[in-house]
């Protein structure tokens, strides 16, 4: 049954070995969960899942083995096992409710009763107090309520004393191949990271302070640090305009994440690509725009820089001398990238267009060759694998 189940999720691209699924097997050895969905489903969440991104696959391939698991037509083809039931059972009945199962003839009473009453049922049944179904009081059945009872079915709980609903995939927006929220940039985000301390000395070091007193026969010495940040340094050009608009929303994300994550950050706007100025304000870009060979002076060659656009234009918008749709540009936008290429060490481009999109050809084949093939989608795996790439 495990093996089938290990094989659901490696099918649905949870990247699992072996070990994964050996440590399942022997924390179930071990009965780290019985005889509970709930427990069984975050005990292999946890063993088979080392990623969060892969949490929102893990539910769907949860989903797709297990669905049905509870329902009346699985109980009415499988045979329930006798220390299967009573061990659940007397696992989770408090005191209270053994005392009235003792009082209605025992246990092994109530699960002969629950046999017969599962080979009497022909039907739904709805209320009542008797036959299995739901909403009654019967001790069998799902949506009403019986302190000894059996649960039967339902995909939702009234007295929430259900396993947990995994089809609810509260992790979705995790799955590493939809368009990224700004939490998940965040943690994208945090693979471009040089940490350096900088500062005023007013962090307490634990440890130095430990080792420093010790030393001293016990009387305490205070060792301060100065605060550790990120010392990346990045560069941000972030297109605007025209066909950028449908990904407003996104980049909006990915400049608020580039800020909370980034102390030395840099940002300016560009309109298709990249030409001989840039700007920072864009109310009033064209008459306070900053000099591209402002940007390489000014700026060392151990930024990070990064690109934001979807490369959909006319290819003479590259290529060409006067190829800007906005002004006359003496030079070709291939020049200048090329000038920024030779001056910065690290430089990618980030695009909003799905992949399966972006085709070899075109003004977006001119510029993946322009930035060397370091183009990256702007989905979760896609900023990982960018900023994996920065980071060398």
């Amino acid at each position: 049954m495990f093996i089938d189940f290990f094989m659901e999720v490696k099918k649905a691209r949870v990247p699992v070995s072996l070990r994964e699924y050996l440590d399942l097997i022997e924390a179930l050895q071990a009965r780290l969960a019985f005889a509970n969905m709930e427990e069984f489903y975050y005990l292999s969440r946890l063993c088979l899942v080392k990623d969060e991104r892969h949490f929102d696959k893990f539910d769907r391939a949860f989903d797709k083995y297990f669905k049905g698991i509870e329902t009346l037509d699985m109980a009415l083809e499988a045979a329930i096992p006798d220390d299967w039931l009573r061990a659940e059972f007397e696992r989770q009945l408090s005191e209270e409710d053994k005392a009235k199962i003792e009082a209605l003839g025992g246990l092994d009473e109530l699960i002969e009763t629950f046999k017969k009453r599962l080979e009497e049922q022909k039907k739904r049944h709805q209320g009542g107090n008797r036959m299995i179904g739901t909403g009654g009081t019967s001790p069998f059945g799902a949506n009403g309520y019986n302190p000894e009872g059996f649960r039967i079915g339902q995909d939702k709980s009234r007295n929430k004393r259900a396993v947990k609903v995994w089809e609810k995939r509260g992790f979705k927006d995790l799955d590493d191949s939809i368009t990224i929220g700004i939490r998940n940039i965040k943690v994208a985000l945090r693979r471009l990271r040089k940490f350096a301390r900088q500062g005023a000395a007013d962090q307490l070091d634990l440890d130095d302070t430990i080792t420093s007193t010790a030393r001293n026969g016990g009387y305490l010495d205070l060792k301060l640090v100065p605060e550790r940040h990120n010392s990346v340094k990045v560069l941000l050009f972030l297109d605007v305009g025209g066909s950028m608009d449908p990904h407003i929303k996104v980049c909006e994300e990915l400049f608020s994440a580039c800020r909370a994550e980034f102390k030395h950050l840099e940002y300016f706007y560009f309109h298709n690509f990249v030409y001989e100025s840039v700007w920072k304000n864009n109310i009033r870009r064209t008459n306070e725009t900053t000099s591209v060979w402002d940007v390489i002076h000014k700026y060392t060659p151990d930024y990070k820089v990064i690109f934001v656009g979807d490369a959909s234009m006319a290819p003479y918008e590259i290529t060409q001398a006067g190829g800007s749709i906005e002004h006359w540009n003496e030079e070709p936008g291939a020049v200048w990238m090329q000038r920024l290429k030779d001056h910065f060490r690290k430089v990618i481009w980030l695009n909003p267009m799905p992949e399966n999109y972006w085709g070899s050809g075109g003004s977006l084949g001119i510029t993946r060759d322009l930035v060397e093939n370091e183009m990256y989608p702007l989905t979760l795996e896609g900023l990982e694998a960018g900023m994996k790439s920065l980071s060398k």
